[in-house]
């Protein structure tokens, strides 16, 4: 048990250094040790969302939400992918469900939720020329940051 856990942790700290393809690698073996549960799961999905797979992140994410429903990173994460598809209805209804599973207490979440909002209704947040993209960041067991950039273009 005690190298599946060093699995995901160094996969989670390949992700934080932004090595993703050596992270998704460490959380491919972390599965063999102990499986693909929600949390090995969630962790693959991320990884192949930071390198721009979102067909297969959409696709393991969902897995993931599946196997615990009660998963926020899951759904968070399952959120950006849907948001940067340009699915905005459905990320914004992911990020509720991941937002009140977690009590509100998630100030990333409620940050994500209220980006999706406004891109929906073209608010301050979202003009022609700006390029709204969200990252996740992982930190620690568990908790994830989701972080907002916006480029003009």
């Amino acid at each position: 048990m005690t190298e599946s856990v060093d699995g995901l942790t160094v996969g989670h700290r390949l992700m934080a250094s932004g090595e993703y393809e050596l992270a998704l690698k460490a959380y491919t073996r972390a599965a063999g040790n102990i499986g693909l549960n929600a949390d090995v799961l969630s962790a693959l999905g991320s990884a192949n969302l930071h390198l721009g797979r979102l067909h297969h992140a959409r696709e393991l994410l969902e897995l993931a939400v599946n196997k615990d429903p009660e998963f926020v990173p899951a759904w968070n994460n399952l959120g950006v992918v849907l948001q940067s598809q340009g699915e905005y209805p459905e990320a914004k209804r992911v990020f509720q469900l991941a937002y009140g599973l977690d009590n509100g207490n998630s100030e990333e979440i409620r940050k994500n939720l209220t980006k999706v909002i406004a891109i929906m209704d073209k608010s301050v947040y979202s003009t022609p020329n700006d390029n709204n993209e969200f990252e996740l960041v992982r930190r620690g067991n568990g908790n994830y940051m989701l972080l907002s950039t916006s480029n003009s273009g």
